[in-house]
């Protein structure tokens, strides 16, 4: 099932995000329905527009429009070409031959070359002998499985992992092509058994010591051959395994087709010394098969076949043509290199550049020189134009001219293009003018037989098969060559499974040929492509070549154009003919080309040209060396020990000097040490202008006869050393050789190579965690890398008298009375008629916290101050100690709706306070009579009293069954109460027959009250002391404030209707109301009601709640209810206050007043911040700074809080000076690290995952506020939380959980409330909730760790300056001192050379920049690129480094102090339209600072100055500044160099940050403000698409150096732009659709106005409407259905069915609705559907069909 198993892993880490999702109430998946249900419903009613727009009632089935022109008809997803394969044990399926046998015995026994043909089945010996091995070791053991080129690699490991259960991995250059460090290679060599990799890794690793022969195994060498020389099979063995002691070494096993990689050997006894040398080099013995006869059973042979064709005729007039342009071309590079060999020798003179390539996975990065490459074209084209004719160099020459035309990075394209366009129109030659005649043609089909291979001599002078064909051999226009592989190809057409390879020579031919094949009529049947290396110049990518095999393979091509990359090693076992268009060179390419013909009655044809005797002389050669090969290999020759010494003698040879690393055993030799330096300059940072690569000079040195060289080496302008002088060598190559060992040493011993011998980075092992992305485990520092961490509480809280244990003592406690001042102002007696608390501490409370103010919104036009006010010690005896207890537990149980006993609570001595009540005279005492008649009250034995008295009843919505979690009443079972009947249905009530059967509420005879008395359900109370009083409703368990007793209605007074509704009476009075809805019986009818308000749960008054709440009510249902708010003032239009009816006999009064429980819901917020800053003060304490404590709150407050204030101002400001304290001191401590080290080692100190890790140290988690304060999980003392009340969901799927809202008849007010969040209250679900039943955990994502270390850095910044901020850095331990003297070094600057001096304008510089540089030579760094030569001169890159980072600082700053009122998002907005690359490169050209950079580059010239054309009508414009959001690209060398000016100032002036802003200050302006801030296009229109709930879609595209980018909306193409950068593509698109939008938009606008009003009018109480009816007529609820939920996350769709049994008819039809972006309002829409329906029902008089 692996196949199955890798599929279905994304959809698994997809649903753990879901999961997540669904865990905080954002995710919802469609259910699943029974298909027998399913079945019998297939008609659906639903809406649609007509043509003048009006919805018109519908059934059938909705086939929805397809997006974008899509068929709607999807294709299955589920893929069964693997499926087979899953279930297989991985073992070797494939039994083992005889002789294959043979070999696997003898390569047991000792170290073996396999000398076998291609097919014959080399590696499966292989995979035998590593079981084998495995088998005997009886241990895990590594095998490292080499091969020479990187598509082996893919292939190889994919056949060891189909026949062995071996953990496989494969490496080539294109995985590693920066060295992996040696932690990630251990893993590697630790989880995997076989390791298959290009042989210079192996190398690589083993020069660095990352591995050691001594650890491997089993090494086996795939086309071992190649180990001659300097190859790297050869530098493995002769480097390491020889020097490896003799019982460490590994077992080798190398498998070839030919031991002898040459043209052919001359005898027996050379065929030996040649077998010898390859034996000694691999310490192994060659092994074959002596009886050929079984092999050829198994490895048919092809039929060998000359074909010889004319020598082709020069085209001298062309030919001559182009070769003059050749050779001005020519002259041309001569004249562009100044250098000659003897003064300058680069990597391509010494062959280090290829070493470069194949050692190191880098190629030699060099501007295109346009003399070169068009001289390598000319070269092609030539080639093309002898040996293929004139039109296959046509074909050349038109496609060189095509790509040149798209190539942006080609240099001097015009140059190039003027020489192509002339050999265009000179070889351009129409192919139909001089075609054969027809007849003639058919005069040659018919001499012709099918399947006879046609005799070159008989077919010169333009015969031939094909019209087009015929025409270009008349003419000269394909060469004789050509003409004879198309008649061979003739041959095959009606071949049953035809599979043909040609073998080139050349890329250009195996390009161009497949070309040719396809324009004939006459091969229609031949399908072919081109197969080329990875080593050729057009650098074909591995993708590319696996996807040409894989077409040949399942038959798309049946011919490949290959060229050497296809003869050896690649498994094509298809192919049934093979043509070497191109003779070998070697007798192994002889051989193996022949072995790729594998089917039998395969053909092998050799094409020789006609007398040409080197052909025939070097195929003569081959064969007979092939049979000297193998008998030499059965019958060994005896070599005499002269020739057996000079063998083994051999291996000496070319070791040469070494360094070694004594820590670790890396090593560099000579052979390694030039390709080192190449690599060690390649890392060194550049850019694409840059030619950044070592110079040799080399100087001659003659002594009489013998002459000597030596060699000095100069590294790029950005290395620490500028220059190596080498000693004298007897060779060029050896000279270079030595200075780079040299060079190499002392890089190592000044730090720039690791103990590794790798170059520094920057980075360590340690801070090498990887990147952070979707498809893998987060990582600390990122936003996903989520830990639980415990609560923090304050020292100050902690007190042992809490727990009472003494009686005998009494206790000293400190009140604090919470006092409270309004601003604004409320008529509501319920917000503003509340008592009064104070609070007991055990200690005194820090001063800093009296200071502070909390500010409570309780109302919408009032917000209360609250603050603490000490009173005085209080002595407390241990019984009154018991009384404030058991008081405190009583009250905040019912606030907090937690069902605890005073007498058994858990008290914790880390939270030590209690609350207590106050007297309402002016004294402020403790109210003792208050506490005493509350806790003496008997109310308290009955469960309606106490906490949660819905959850006993059962009636409590959140907690019942279905698809909500059940924690409430698993609690309940587990104390011993017997569930409710009602439990686990949706939306039950409780029977009042059965709450009075269990005795909760007594059983009356039918009573009437006496005189102003009232009869409630638990006694008799006097109406004229009802007001303001507590009461729970026996028959649902909520609880009511009441507010007035309703002399004039009673329970027979009339039901009223609800304004809107549609359906007839319901209830002709409140006691039909109540009897049919709740089965209460009244008895009193005649007595008054009581006008109550419900009691709602305990909100957060910390953050504002009131800015949005009009939204949450459309506007049609304002307009219902504008008559009765008519004489409302319009600040409080939308508040709202609903009230409930309650007969007085099902109500019992509470003992807790409601004044006292209205003050009370106030104190968990309070202390809530009380307890936030207590933890501020304790931090602020540790650090040991004075700083005001309200500010430490701030930076330890996250914006999830959703409070007033936040760390993401400060975080912004910190992040930007921690940057640049830290960039300071780098650049000071290590002059002389790169900028690239230099980045590397800041992101080790300033990265999120360093400052988590600090932190963590300090453990600041205990003091961050991450999480919306959320009262149901706050944890009182003696009173933790429980944890369902989280289960309030704003998108209940239960239609009818909505009707208690409106149950008890809400009548609406006029008068404004605080209270109208009652309803909004059940529908916000808090963030931040555990799995577990603690308040004492939370869950932090490791970046708000990292965002709070920088936030306070910003405060201590802004309160206390630079000394405060180091302060706080110091204490946490983030590095930021330096020495003096190391500054002071750090000024010194360079020594300039006075030529340099001289050639630049230093006054007009200065003048342009504002400032007078002291020295001279800091503003030459600045201003110099890489790309200049540099003469003593370092480039600007680290002048950048520095300079970006203080640039940043002071920009951030301004902003920052400029706009204190602006909110974090836009000043973060206004921070990177200000510091980006592409302002700066504006402002760099606006003070022509362009014109003084110091530059070598002529494609960088050209760039600047299209771009200063670009943007020169942005810079006209004064005042006007695009900040970087503009239509053309800067060059980033323009940004750069503002950054090192920058940073030469701040040199120049002492290091002094402040004077580097008096000079930038000017140059900056205008600086960007909140006005002149543009919104990216791509921002805007995603925010526009979210706000909408539209899909949004990007889709790139390139055609050559053209980038289009499409924008699509909800599936429709709204805008497209093309350019040659992607990223500015997608921004002239974004921008383009959005003025599409906008039109459209505004089109639509005026037709949709009336349509909207109607709309929204239909739409109101549709859902309420529903179920109302539903009651009306007894019949069940309506059932929705969730249909389809389609859209991306930021845009989800939701469709929604709904369908209703009216009993008499049975069900509806399922009715549809629209595709609406939330569930509430696609369940509105079906509704809708739905009442349109049953009203044609009603009114029309017609029955639509029901169902049974």
């Amino acid at each position: 099932m692996e196949p199955l198993d890798r599929r279905r892993q994304p959809a698994k880490r997809v649903c753990y995000e879901n999961k997540t999702r669904r865990r905080h109430g954002g995710c919802k998946r469609e259910r699943e329905r029974d298909p027998e249900e399913e079945g019998g419903r297939e008609k659906r009613a639903y809406l649609e527009k007509d043509a003048d727009g009006r919805n018109v009632l519908k059934f059938g089935i909705r086939v929805p429009a397809a997006r974008g022109g899509a068929d709607p008809v999807t294709e299955p997803s589920t893929q069964n070409g693997s499926a087979g394969k899953a279930g297989k044990e991985k073992v070797c399926v494939e039994q083992a031959r005889a002789y294959q046998l043979e070999v696997l015995s003898q390569a047991e026994e000792g170290n073996t070359i396999a000398f076998l043909e291609t097919g014959a089945g080399k590696t499966l010996i292989a995979v035998l002998l590593m079981k084998r091995k495995a088998e005997l070791l009886q241990r895990k053991i590594l095998t490292v499985f080499l091969v020479p080129k990187v598509p082996l690699v893919y292939q190889q490991a994919e056949v060891i992992r189909e026949r062995t259960n071996f953990n496989v991995g494969h490496y080539c250059g294109e995985m590693v092509q920066d060295f992996w460090d040696s932690k990630r290679w251990q893993r590697e060599f630790q989880s995997k058994e076989v390791l298959v990799m290009t042989a210079q890794i192996l190398l690589n690793i083993l020069r660095h010591s990352i591995v050691r022969m001594e650890d491997i195994d089993l090494l086996i060498l795939d086309e071992c051959h190649h180990a001659v020389k300097k190859h790297p099979y050869s530098l493995v063995m002769s480097e390491f395994y020889h020097l490896a002691p003799k019982e460490k070494r590994p077992k080798i096993f190398g498998m070839t087709a030919s031991p002898v990689n040459l043209k052919g050997v001359s005898n027996q006894e050379d065929c030996a010394v040649k077998i010898r040398n390859l034996e000694t080099k691999l310490d192994s013995v060659v092994c074959t098969i002596r009886d050929r006869k079984e092999l050829e059973k198994h490895v048919p042979m092809p039929s060998e076949t000359v074909v010889e064709y004319d020598k082709a005729a020069v085209l001298w007039s062309l030919r001559e043509k182009i070769k003059q342009m050749k050779e001005q071309v020519e002259e041309a590079c001569s004249a562009s290199s100044k250098r000659t060999k003897w003064q300058f020798m680069g990597a391509r003179d010494a062959g280090a550049s290829d070493e470069l390539h194949f050692v190191y996975g880098v190629a030699e990065r060099k501007e295109s020189d346009g003399a070169a490459n068009l001289l390598q074209k000319l070269r092609s084209i030539i080639f093309c134009l002898d040996e293929l004719g004139q039109w296959c160099a046509y074909k050349v020459a038109s496609s060189s001219l095509g790509n040149l035309r798209h190539d942006e990075r080609t240099a001097d394209v015009k140059y190039q293009e003027l020489y192509l366009t002339k050999i265009v129109d000179m070889l351009k030659c129409d192919l139909q003018q001089g075609a054969a005649s027809s007849s003639k043609l058919e005069a040659v089909h018919g001499d012709v037989e099918e399947g006879e291979v046609i005799d070159t001599n008989s077919l010169s002078g333009g015969e031939h098969f094909d019209e087009v064909l015929g025409a270009a051999v008349a003419d000269k226009k394909v060469t004789p060559k050509v003409q004879s592989l198309i008649q061979i190809l003739r041959k095959y057409e009606h071949v049953d499974d035809f599979r043909a390879i040609i073998f080139v020579d050349r890329v250009v031919a195996a390009l161009t040929l497949p070309c040719v094949l396809s324009e004939l009529p006459s091969l229609k049947y031949v399908r072919s492509g081109s197969l080329v290396g990875h080593n050729n110049s057009q650098d074909v990518s591995t993708r590319h070549m696996h996807d040409s095999l894989s077409k040949f393979r399942d038959g798309s091509l049946n011919v490949l154009v290959a060229t050497s990359v296809a003869e050896e090693g690649l498994d094509i076992r298809q192919c049934n003919v093979v043509v070497r268009f191109d003779l070998a060179k070697t007798v192994l390419a002889y051989i193996q080309s022949r072995g790729r013909a594998r089917k039998p009655g395969s053909d092998y044809i050799l094409m020789l040209e006609k007398g040409n005797k080197v052909h025939q002389s070097f195929l003569r050669n081959a064969r007979n060396s092939e049979e000297t090969l193998r008998k030499e290999a059965t019958e060994r020759t005896k070599l005499d020990p002269w020739t057996e010494a000079a063998i083994v003698a051999s291996l000496e040879d070319g070791k040469g000097e070494t360094y070694q690393v004594p820590s670790t055993g890396a090593m560099v030799t000579l052979n390694s040490a030039v390709g080192l330096i190449h690599f060690y300059c390649s890392q060194l940072p550049s850019d694409r202008y840059s030619i950044l690569k070592p110079e040799f000079v080399l100087t001659k040195h003659s002594t009489g006869d013998v002459v000597y060289f030596s060699c000095k080496l100069r590294l790029p302008s950005n290395a620490p050393v500028e220059s190596f002088d080498g000693p004298v060598c007897s060779t060029m190559k050896g000279a270079q050789q030595a200075v780079c060992l040299e060079a190499c040493k002392k890089l190592h011993e000044m730090a720039a190579f690791t103990d590794m011998l790798l170059p520094d980075t920057g980075t360590s092992d340690k801070s090498d965690k990887g990147e952070d992305n979707e498809t893998t485990d987060p990582i600390p520092g990122t936003a996903r890398y989520r830990e639980y961490f415990p609560e923090g509480i304050a020292d100050f809280l902690k007190g042992d008298w809490i727990l009472n244990t003494n009686y005998l003592l009494s206790t000293s406690l400190y009140m604090y009375i919470i006092h409270y001042s309004n601003i604004g102002f409320s008529t509501d007696p319920l917000v503003t008629q509340t008592s009064d608390f104070a609070v007991l501490f055990g200690r005194e409370m820090d001063p800093e916290v009296l200071t502070a103010s909390v500010d409570l919104f309780v109302a919408r036009t009032l917000t209360t101050q609250a603050s603490l006010v000490f009173s005085g010690v209080h002595h407390i005896t241990s019984s009154e100690l018991t009384l404030l207890k058991a008081f405190h537990v009583r009250l905040m149980s019912i606030v907090l709706d937690v069902d605890v006993e005073p007498a058994s609570t858990p008290w914790d001595s880390n939270k030590a306070y209690l609350f207590v009540p106050l007297t309402s005279s002016c004294t402020k005492q403790i109210d003792w009579a208050l506490m005493n008649e509350v806790l003496g009250s008997h109310a308290w034995s009955s469960p309606l009293q106490r906490a949660r008295p819905d959850v006993f009843l059962g009636t409590n919505e959140r907690a019942l069954g279905g698809d909500r979690r059940e924690y409430g009443f698993s609690k309940l079972r587990s104390n011993g109460v017997q569930k409710h009947p009602t439990y686990g249905i949706r939306g039950a009530v409780a029977e009042f027959d059965v709450i009075k059967a269990s005795g909760i509420a007594p059983l009356r005879e039918k009573l009437e009250p006496e005189g102003r008395q009232l009869l409630l359900a638990d006694g008799y109370a006097n109406m004229d002391e009802m007001d303001g009083k507590l009461v729970t409703a026996a028959h649902s368990g909520k609880r009511f404030y009441v507010e007035s007793v309703m002399r004039e209605m009673t329970a027979e007074s009339p039901f009223p209707r609800k304004e809107g509704y549609l359906g007839s009476v319901e209830y002709s009075s409140y006691a039909d109301y109540y009897e049919q809805k709740y089965g209460v019986r009244l008895h009193c009818r005649h007595q008054p009601m009581l006008r109550c308000r419900g009691v709602s749960h305990c909100k957060n008054l910390l953050s504002p709640r009131f800015k949005l709440l009009e939204s949450t009510f459309s506007s049609f249902t304002v307009s219902l209810l504008a008559d009765s708010w008519s004489a409302v003032g319009s600040e409080e239009l939308s508040d709202k206050t609903y009230y409930v009816m309650l007969p007085p006999e099902i109500c019992l009064v509470h003992p807790l007043p409601g004044c006292l429980v209205r003050g009370a819901q106030r104190l968990p917020s309070v202390m809530k911040r009380v307890e936030s800053i207590l933890l501020a003060v304790q931090l602020k304490h540790e650090i040991g700074f004075p700083i005001p404590a309200a500010k430490v709150l701030e930076a330890l407050t996250a914006a999830s809080c959703q409070e007033t204030f936040s760390y993401e101002r400060a975080e912004l400001l910190g992040d930007a000076y921690l940057k640049w304290v830290v960039s300071r001191r780098l650049f000071i401590k290590h002059p002389r690290k790169h900028e690239g080290q230099l980045t590397r080692m800041r992101q080790q100190t300033v990265s999120n995952m360093v400052l988590y890790e600090f932190a963590i140290s300090k453990s600041l988690q205990s003091y961050i506020q991450s999480d919306r304060f959320a009262p149901s999980r706050w944890a009182a003392p003696g009173v933790p939380p429980v944890f369902d009340e989280d289960l309030k969901d704003s998108n209940l799927d239960n239609e009818a959980a909505e009707v208690p809202k409106a149950s008890e008849h809400e009548e609406r007010s006029t008068k404004s409330s605080g209270e109208e969040e009652v309803l909004d209250d059940s529908t916000s679900l808090e963030d931040g909730e555990a799995e577990w039943d603690s308040s004492s955990y939370r869950v932090l994502s490791s970046k708000t760790l990292a965002d709070v270390v920088e936030a306070l850095i910003g405060v201590y910044y802004v309160e206390g300056g630079t000394k405060a901020a180091a302060h706080f850095m110091n204490w946490i331990s983030i590095p930021i001192d330096y020495d003096e003297a190391e500054a002071n070094a750090a000024r010194a600057g360079c020594s300039v050379p006075d030529s340099v001096m001289n050639s630049i304008d230093f006054e007009k510089l200065e003048l342009a920049i504002g400032y007078k540089f002291q020295m001279k030579s800091v503003l030459v760094e600045a201003i110099s690129h890489a790309s200049r030569p540099s003469a003593g001169v370092p480039c600007y890159q680290r002048l950048e480094f520095v300079g970006d980072a203080v640039l940043d600082h002071l920009i951030t700053r301004y902003l920052f102090f400029r706009y204190q009122d602006l909110p974090p998002g836009r000043l973060t907005d206004l921070r990177a339209a200000a510091v980006n690359n592409e302002n700066f490169a504006r402002i760099s050209v606006k003070h022509s600072f362009h014109l003084h950079l110091r530059h070598g580059s002529s494609a960088l010239e050209a760039q600047i100055k299209d771009f200063v054309k670009d943007i020169q009508s942005e810079l006209d414009k004064p005042g006007i500044n695009s900040f970087g959001i503009g239509d053309f690209k800067a060059p980033k060398v323009l940004g750069d160099i503002l950054e090192s000016i920058a940073g030469a100032i701040f040199l120049d002036t002492g290091l002094a940050a402040d004077e580097v802003w008096k000079v930038f200050e000017r140059l900056l302006e205008p600086m960007v403000t909140p006005d002149t801030l543009p919104v990216h296009p791509v921002r805007e229109l995603q925010e526009r698409c979210q706000q909408q709930a539209e899909g949004l879609e990007y889709r790139a595209s390139r055609e050559g150096s053209i980038a289009t980018v499409e924008v699509f909306v909800d599936g429709v193409q709204i805008g497209c732009a093309q350019n040659t950068q992607k990223k500015m593509a997608q921004k002239l698109a974004a921008r383009n659709a959005l003025a599409a939008l906008k039109e459209r938009d505004s089109l639509e606008e005026e037709s949709n106005k009336v349509a909207k009003m109607e709309n929204e009018k239909a739409n109101a109480f549709t859902r309420q409407t529903l179920n109302d009816i539903c009651l009306q007529r007894q019949w069940p609820m309506p059932q929705y259905r969730l249909l389809s939920e389609s859209g991306p996350a930021h845009a989800k769709r939701f469709t929604y069915t709904v369908r209703v049994n009216t009993r008499e008819r049975g069900w509806t039809d399922e009715c549809e609705g629209q595709a609406m972006p939330s569930m509430k309002k696609a369940k509105d829409s079906a509704a809708l559907v739905l009442l349109e329906v049953l009203k044609q029902w009603d009114d029309i008089g017609t029955k639509a069909p029901l169902k049974p």
